[in-house]
């Protein structure tokens, strides 16, 4: 499958912005997920801006409503 990392990096709300993951989603969730962590396209951008991207505050979020 074709990388389509250009068309993934407009769209990314990732506000870490010396990441060098960004717009590389495959990298992106394996980067995250061996964190214990959620990819910033999971939040709104007001949680993601908290840097807290635990499976904790997601679970939060959808126990909210949120997400």
């Amino acid at each position: 499958m074709e990388c389509r990392a250009t068309e993934h990096q407009r769209r990314c709300n990732c506000s870490y912005e010396p990441c060098s993951r960004k717009g590389i989603c495959c990298d992106c969730l394996r980067y995250h997920l061996n964190q214990r962590q959620l990819p910033a396209c999971c939040f709104p951008d007001d949680v993601e801006a908290t840097w807290d991207r635990s499976f904790e505050r997601f679970a939060g979020l959808v126990t909210t409503g949120r997400v």
